[in-house]
């Protein structure tokens, strides 16, 4: 299987790397390629095409019983455990479903500041009006929330931060470093979340 795994990507990476990687001699190497295919080789070098071609076509979000069901309205007729078995060689695994997370929670019984921008969006040079909001980015360790300082007159991110947490902490942090910008008189907006409404970052804010 490691010679199969070699010829599958050696249009992508060096033959001498493949073979490094995988403890084989190259020499060995093609001297398999030189013995003849047996037809199941064949067969499945002809369904691993099929396979990576559904996959990508659906952004890698098809594990193998959809891949398998697409397969067969193609007319590729296979069983759901060889597509599974074939995508593990390949190393294809389906992207998991990324659940909706909350960001800012207005619920809550903390004071709340009066809104002065009052839905005037358009400032006459920097640092005149701020606008803050988290949202939350998926990464390969999971979830990850980002928190945006963007100055309305030029559009430009002058402050943001990143946290496996959605709390306070977040907030000030963004705030923060778009503070080294040292504004006066700055109008900072944002929702009513009880991030923003909390006395840190009031107190950081006066």
């Amino acid at each position: 299987m490691k010679y199969a795994f070699i010829r599958t990507h050696q249009a992508t990476y060096p033959v001498v790397h493949l073979c490094e990687l995988l403890g084989v001699l190259p020499g060995s190497y093609y001297a398999w390629r030189q013995r003849p295919v047996s037809p199941r080789e064949q067969d499945n070098a002809c369904l691993d095409v099929h396979i990576q071609a559904v996959f990508a076509e659906h952004k890698s979000r098809y594990g193998s019983p959809r891949i398998t069901a697409e397969l067969h309205e193609q007319g590729t007729i296979c069983g759901e455990n060889r597509v599974a078995e074939r995508m593990r060689r390949l190393g294809l695994q389906a992207k998991g479903k990324r659940k909706y997370k909350a960001t800012t929670q207005s619920n809550h019984n903390l004071p709340v500041a009066p809104n002065l921008l009052e839905q005037h969006f358009d400032a006459e040079a920097p640092n005149q009006k701020w606008v803050s909001d988290i949202t939350y980015v998926w990464t390969d360790e999971g979830w990850l929330y980002l928190a945006v300082v963007l100055d309305l007159y030029s559009r430009l991110v002058v402050g943001y931060a990143l946290s496996p947490r959605i709390d306070r902490a977040l907030v000030i942090a963004a705030l923060q470093m778009a503070l080294f910008r040292s504004p006066r008189g700055v109008i900072v907006h944002s929702d009513r979340g009880s991030q923003y409404c909390s006395a840190d970052y009031q107190t950081l804010l006066k």
